[in-house]
């Protein structure tokens, strides 16, 4: 099952770059080649798609990227005692 991208006009990009990810991942990285390079001028243009989606979307960039597992930031079930 493939997952849509967060914006509808980078659902293309999203499947190219997914099927170049697939074919490095099994061609290349199970053999032992961790040169992830191949896809990287998809992944980049993939990438600034899903920004500008989000920017149309009002999604702020920045807070959704911060790292916060593991961090005092992090929600936390309450203990039961």
């Amino acid at each position: 099952m493939n997952m849509n991208s967060i914006g509808e006009a980078c659902n293309d990009l999203k499947k190219e770059y997914d099927a170049c990810f697939n074919l490095w991942f099994s061609e290349h990285f199970l053999k032992g080649n961790t040169n992830d390079s191949m896809c990287a001028p998809l992944f980049r243009v993939y990438q600034q798609c899903v920004k500008k989606a989000m920017k149309d979307q009002k999604l702020d960039v920045e807070e959704v990227s911060k790292d916060v597992l593991g961090t005092d930031k992090e929600k936390k079930e309450p203990q039961s005692s």
